[in-house]
């Protein structure tokens, strides 16, 4: 799926479709919320819920890396099992 035509879903589809299609990448908090992000296809999709909260407040959707920079520090290098032999 396109990022334009994810944008144009309802949420209530774009839940569906991240849920089917979406691969989830990391989680944070910010603001009293839990924010999951996942990536699907060539965009990256942020759901955000209130903490404790089943219901989805919003999607934001991007496709520039510098949307990941929150992410970032979440991540560890060290954690990484596959990849090159040296």
């Amino acid at each position: 799926m396109t990022f334009s035509a994810f944008k144009n879903l309802h949420q209530r589809l774009q839940a569906e479709h991240l849920a089917r299609h979406g691969q989830p990448l990391a989680e944070r908090h910010e603001d009293g919320c839990e924010l999951r992000l996942f990536a699907v296809g060539s965009f990256y999709a942020e759901v955000w819920r209130s903490r404790g909260e089943e219901a989805i407040l919003f999607i934001h959707v991007f496709e520039k890396p510098s949307g990941l920079s929150d992410y970032l520090p979440l991540i560890s290098i060290r954690d990484y099992q596959g990849g090159v032999e040296g």
